[in-house]
């Protein structure tokens, strides 16, 4: 009798190389992706009272907090630039970074249970995360045009230029920064599970690091490698001086963030990749 030839529909097997990233497969299991993003919004807010609406009042409660700590007291420059719209600015690009980062960075410790049941790529969880932020900072960004065009035509306090066009290049590489970074930190927690503590204390600190609540003309000299180190200052100084029309950018440094946050996410990858093949032995 002749032996009956099987043809496998999948076929699941060990990564040939750390930097192998199969993304026929993940587009294969996109509608797992889409699902992922549904259910992240969805269930977050679900329970909760006033729903989406919180996605503006955290922006505008923690903007007022800004006006009154940083600008009435401290009394920082934001470079002639209206208050409201300088630390709007500052907020709704960050409050996307630090999210995606800090969901990112659990991945394997928060969904151990699934990935020791079923099998998909395992890309798939961090780019949801990623994903299913940029709903919320849609809603918030939303809000920042509102006040953007208010200070524009009424006020004509600002004068945006043609760097808004950057826009989607910046969000891509927060994003990228995002991922990359998360994953890394992700993998060390399997093993390490006090860095995510470290995590969340660092990225309250790395906001001060960052041009979120005064502009890179402020700070001191001496420090500005601090905040030329930081693949953010680019990103944040350019999404200002597009939208409120001042500022100290420089394309060149935007340059240089798009090298640190490709450098950064290819060793995430790697790291990830690593790690996915063990992680159920350590978390």
């Amino acid at each position: 009798m002749d032996k009956i030839q099987q043809t496998w529909t999948e076929e699941i097997k060990s990564q040939d190389s750390l930097f192998s990233v199969n993304l026929r497969e993940v587009w294969h299991y996109r509608d797992l992706l889409v699902m992922l993003i549904k259910k992240d919004f969805i269930t977050f807010y679900k329970q909760t009272i006033l729903g989406p609406i919180w996605f503006f009042i955290q922006p505008l409660l923690t903007m007022v907090m800004y006006v009154v700590l940083f600008g009435q007291i401290a009394k920082l420059s934001t470079d002639g630039l209206p208050q409201i719209a300088f630390y709007l600015a500052g907020i709704t690009i960050w409050n996307y970074f630090s999210e995606a980062l800090t969901k990112t960075s659990t991945v394997f410790k928060d969904n151990s249970a699934v990935f020791g049941k079923i099998y998909f790529p395992r890309l798939i969880i961090p780019l949801s995360i990623v994903s299913s932020a940029l709903m919320k900072f849609a809603i918030q960004f939303s809000l920042f045009i509102l006040v953007v065009l208010y200070y524009t035509f009424v006020t004509k306090s600002i004068q945006p230029n043609i760097w808004i066009l950057a826009t989607p290049f910046l969000i891509l590489l927060m994003a990228a920064f995002a991922l990359g970074l998360g994953m890394i930190f992700s993998a060390l927690t399997t093993k390490y599970k006090d860095l995510s503590f470290l995590l969340t204390f660092g990225i309250q600190l790395a906001m001060y690091a960052t041009p979120v609540v005064y502009p890179i003309s402020s700070f001191p000299d001496k420090y500005k490698w601090i905040i030329d180190a930081n693949p953010l200052s680019g990103i944040f100084e350019c999404f200002r001086y597009g939208y409120l029309g001042s500022g100290s950018f420089e394309a060149s440094s935007l340059g240089i963030s798009a090298l640190l946050i490709t450098a950064i996410l290819v060793v995430g990858v790697v790291i990830f990749n690593k790690v996915e093949k063990s992680f159920m032995d350590t978390v």
